[in-house]
C-alpha cells in the first residue's frame, strides 16, 4: 500500500494572495487540502459570493466540523430561509462557462478544460460521491437528507471547474475563496453553514481512498470513511487485517472483501503459505492460479528480473493476468498487450 500523507493546510501556492488572484492557486492541492479552515477568509468568500449574486449577505454564518454535522444541523430545525445555491453557485458558473466558451471557441474551451479541470474532475468527484454516501449511510437515506445534500456547494471539491474558470473576471472569486480556505458549504437566505476540511486524507497512486490501518478520510468530529484501494470497507474489517491467515481468507464469504484480504496479505505470500500448485512453467516464468469461491480465480505469473540488483540478487515479481491465461508466456505477453506468439523480446531487463 502506498499512503499519501495528508496535504498541508495551506492550499494556495506560495506567495498567492487575493491580489494575485485564484488562477495562481494550486487547485490539485485544494482538492487534497486537509487541516483547519481559515475561517475569516472563508466567511469573507461566502459574503463576496452573495454580493456577486446580488443577494444580501447572510445574517449568520455557522460552522460545522464535517459535512455530516452540517446536514445534521440543518435537519435539526435551524431557521435557514430558502436555499440560494442556484443564485450563488449555479448561475455564476453557467454564465462564466458560457462567456469563456464564447471567447475561446469550442476548440479553445476544450483545450482549456483538458489543461486544467479535466485532470481534477475524477478525483474530486470520487471524493464528493464517497462523502455523500457516508452521510446517507449514517443519517439515513431519506428525502430530507437527500435534499440537504443537493443544497451543498462542494467548496474544495468544486476545484475542477474552478481551476478552469475562476480568476477570469471576478464573478467566481467568492466561490474560489471558500474552496481555498474551507470545505463544503450551504448557502441559504438567512444563514450560511460552512464545514471544516478533512483532518486526514490517504489515497493510493491512482488517487483512490486507501488505508489499511485506519480511516482513509476523517473529519475533526470523527466522521470518517474507510477504504482499501477505493473500495469502501467497514472499520472493523480493517482492524482484523493484521491477523489474516490463508484459512481466514478462504473462509470470507464476501468476494470483494476476500480480494481486499488477498491484496493486503500479498498474493505471493498466500501462494507460498496455502500450498498452491503451479499451472505452467516456461522460460518466461511460472503461472499460478488461486481458486476463489463465488469469484473469478486469481491468476498470476511469477517472473524473475533478469537484471541483478546491486547486491547480486535477482528480484521476483508477480504479474496479475486474466483468469483464462493458459501459459506463463501468454501471461507475460498480455502485460505488453501482445499475443503469446508475438512476444519475443530482444533484450530483457
Amino acid at each position: 500500500m502506498t499512503t499519501v500523507p495528508p496535504a498541508p493546510a495551506r492550499t494556495a501556492a506560495p506567495g498567492t494572495t487575493a491580489a494575485t488572484g485564484p488562477r495562481a492557486v494550486d487547485w490539485r492541492g485544494v482538492v487534497a487540502a486537509t487541516g483547519p479552515a481559515d475561517r475569516a477568509a472563508a466567511e469573507a468568500g461566502v459574503r463576496l459570493a452573495y454580493r456577486a449574486a446580488g443577494l444580501p449577505e447572510p445574517g449568520r454564518v455557522l460552522w460545522a466540523a464535517s459535512p455530516r454535522a452540517a446536514v445534521a444541523l440543518l435537519l435539526g430545525g435551524e431557521v435557514t430561509g430558502r436555499s440560494v445555491r442556484e443564485q450563488v453557485r449555479t448561475r455564476p458558473w453557467e454564465s462564466e462557462r458560457a462567456r469563456v466558451h464564447a471567447e475561446s471557441g469550442p476548440g479553445g474551451y476544450a483545450a482549456l478544460w483538458a489543461a486544467t479541470g479535466a485532470r481534477l474532475w475524477e478525483p474530486a468527484r470520487a471524493l464528493a460521491d464517497r462523502i455523500r454516501a457516508g452521510i446517507v449511510e449514517e443519517l439515513g437515506d431519506t428525502p430530507d437528507v437527500r435534499l440537504r445534500l443537493l443544497d451543498a456547494v462542494l467548496g474544495q471539491h468544486d476545484a475542477a471547474w474552478l481551476a478552469a474558470l475562476a480568476g477570469r473576471g471576478g464573478a467566481l472569486d467568492g466561490l474560489a475563496a471558500v474552496a481555498r480556505h474551507a470545505g463544503w458549504w450551504w448557502p441559504y437566505e438567512d444563514i450560511a453553514v460552512i464545514c471544516e476540511r478533512p483532518a486526514e486524507l490517504h489515497r493510493d497512486e491512482a488517487g483512490r481512498l486507501d488505508r489499511g490501518d485506519g480511516p482513509a478520510l476523517a473529519f475533526p468530529d470523527g466522521f470518517a470513511l474507510h477504504a482499501w484501494r477505493g473500495m469502501p470497507v467497514p472499520a472493523e474489517f480493517l482492524a482484523g487485517l493484521g491477523d489474516l491467515t490463508p484459512e481466514g481468507i478462504r473462509a470470507e464469504e464476501n468476494a470483494e472483501l476476500r480480494r481486499v484480504m488477498l491484496e493486503f496479505y500479498g498474493y505471493d505470500r498466500y501462494l507460498a503459505e496455502s500450498g498452491a500448485e503451479p499451472l505452467h512453467r516456461d522460460g518466461t516464468g511460472v503461472l499460478w492460479r488461486i481458486p476463489l469461491d463465488g469469484d473469478e480465480d486469481v491468476v498470476m505469473v511469477e517472473v524473475v528480473n533478469s537484471t541483478a540488483e546491486p547486491d547480486g540478487t535477482f528480484r521476483t515479481y508477480w504479474l496479475r493476468v486474466p483468469p483464462a491465461t493458459r501459459t506463463a508466456r501468454e501471461g507475460v505477453a498480455w502485460t505488453f498487450g501482445l499475443a503469446a506468439d508475438a512476444y519475443a523480446p530482444l533484450h530483457e531487463t
